[in-house]
């Protein structure tokens, strides 16, 4: 792991980082892959059902992070989008980013012993799915706004144009993706495009449809 601040251009985000002492140490905090797949960070039982349901409610476009927290069963409990500011990628700025986001919609679960809800990250950039020094600031700012919050850090997912990607694993695929049309919902909730079978991820779907 890479320890310092970025510059204090970086700060903006940042709704409790100190300026000044973000100034004094130009090296960005990230986590290469490695360090992340040793995190052993939960997989998502259907991931493009997640990805699909949060880019039909955010509707993404390349410089947009969209913070979601799920149940045990990987229901939506609470989601956010924000647009990312133009600065250098820093994984404080980005870890104040996430936690002001995660403070706005939903209590923290500091009181327990255990965290039983996961924060996932769902991020439209520009480039390919291969990882990048951004996606390394990006998730180690998840993974220190879940402690802080009580919440075990979930997936980090890219969407680009060619598509959507957890990175860390070999799942992925071609839509959504960063130009695509999200898919259209019906009063219930219920995606018109795809019919469902039920159960955890049809309910995240139509919960995502709701808010």
């Amino acid at each position: 792991m890479t320890f310092g601040f970025a510059p204090s251009s970086a700060a903006s985000l940042a709704d409790s980082a100190d300026p000044s002492a973000a100034s004094a140490h130009p090296v960005a905090r990230l986590l290469e892959p490695a360090e992340w797949a040793a995190a052993e960070i939960p997989l998502l039982r259907n991931p493009r059902e997640v990805v699909s349901g949060l880019h039909a409610r955010h509707r993404p476009r390349p410089s947009t992070a969209v913070v979601a927290v799920l149940d045990p069963e990987e229901r939506l409990c609470a989601s956010a989008s924000f647009t990312r500011r133009p600065a250098p990628a820093d994984g404080w700025v980005f870890r104040n980013a996430l936690l002001a986001q995660l403070r706005r919609v939903i209590p923290h679960d500091l009181r327990r012993r255990t965290p039983v809800r996961t924060a996932v990250l769902l991020y439209c950039r520009e480039g390919d799915t291969r990882w990048t020094e951004e996606d390394g600031a990006w998730m180690w700012g998840l993974r220190d706004a879940c402690t802080l919050h009580g919440l075990r850090c979930g997936a980090y997912i890219t969407l680009t144009r060619g598509g959507w990607q957890v990175l860390g694993e070999d799942r992925g695929g071609r839509r959504p993706n960063a130009e695509s049309t999200p898919e259209e919902f019906d009063p219930a909730g219920m995606p018109l495009q795809q019919p469902r079978t039920g159960g955890a991820s049809s309910d995240l779907l139509r919960r995502a449809a709701a808010r």
